[in-house]
């Protein structure tokens, strides 16, 4: 959240990478059908139907389903949306070893059910500049945006960063 890294968000992309390599494919894929363009939003529902052996590279033929198993559920207790949540490294390491048990992945996180939210920044132009709430209502600019949500929604006023948004950082 504050641009540092931490041992957590090392987790979640260690979590990302051995579920990119058991399955052999990147975490974003649109070539892929709907369901399985987002990798994680993928194994999850897998893993929801306890089909998670569907997500394994399906060009091996010979490997240990448990092994298997145990590198999925690792990756997504890795990749839990809380910090919290996810187990340390020491842990991780001890789960793939067989040194401890991988315990169960409880919760689906937020980010896979939230991912349906209406994301708006795309509407707003580097030309507008913030206005109040009246001189939104009168601005002939507004009826072009399409929104369907009020803006007065959000503790942040979007319109302050358009140029960052607009260079894709």
């Amino acid at each position: 959240m504050r641009g540092h890294l931490t041992e957590k968000a090392d987790v979640f992309g260690f979590g990302v990478v051995a579920l990119e390599i058991l399955s052999r494919r990147p975490n974003y894929d649109n070539s892929q059908d709907n369901d399985k363009i987002y990798l994680l939003e993928w194994a999850w529902t897998l893993y929801e139907s306890n089909q998670s052996l569907g997500l394994v590279d399906p060009t091996l033929v010979d490997f240990d389903e448990n092994e298997a198993l145990r590198t999925i559920r690792v990756g997504l207790l890795c990749t839990q949306a809380s910090p919290m949540m996810r187990p340390p490294r020491s842990r991780v390491v001890a789960m793939l070893a067989r040194y401890i048990e991988v315990r169960p992945v409880a919760s689906k996180p937020s980010y896979i059910t939230d991912w349906g939210f209406k994301d708006i920044t795309a509407s707003f132009e580097a030309k507008h500049s913030p206005s109040t709430r009246s001189e939104r209502s009168n601005n002939t600019n507004t009826k072009n945006l399409n929104l369907e949500v009020e803006l007065e929604a959000s503790p942040l006023n979007i319109t302050e960063f358009s140029d960052i948004i607009g260079k894709g950082r």
